[in-house]
């Protein structure tokens, strides 16, 4: 987990496929407002577990609950993302952090219950 300013670089890489939206250039602007908190997360299913508790892309028909549920109050303000697949994960781990600012950890082989079956 880090703290920033989000590099214009960045932020257009990350946004590439937006880029031809008329809403682009005001989601640049926003997100280069102020600073961002990245974040790396891994564990089980963590793709959708992770969409599961963020909610909806869309505030208003995101669950209570749920981040944006609960703090997000328009779709443009929407205070989380999160990826969509364990590729595009990759490729926005890649984009945001350095390999030497992520820490790899393994639980030795013991297995929580969360993870039985």
């Amino acid at each position: 987990m880090k703290m920033l300013q989000a590099p214009e670089s960045v932020l257009a890489e990350h946004y590439q496929d937006l880029r031809r939206k008329p809403f682009y250039p005001a989601l640049i602007r926003y997100m280069s407002s102020g600073p961002v908190v990245a974040m790396v997360w891994e564990g089980y299913n963590v793709v959708r577990a992770s969409r599961a508790m963020i909610g909806h892309t869309d505030s208003a028909e995101a669950a209570p609950g749920t981040i944006r549920g609960d703090f997000s109050v328009h779709i443009s303000r929407n205070v989380i993302h999160a990826s969509d697949s364990v590729e595009g994960a990759q490729r926005e781990i890649q984009l945001w952090f350095q390999s030497s600012e992520l820490v790899s950890w393994a639980d030795g082989g013991q297995h929580s219950s969360i993870h039985s079956a």
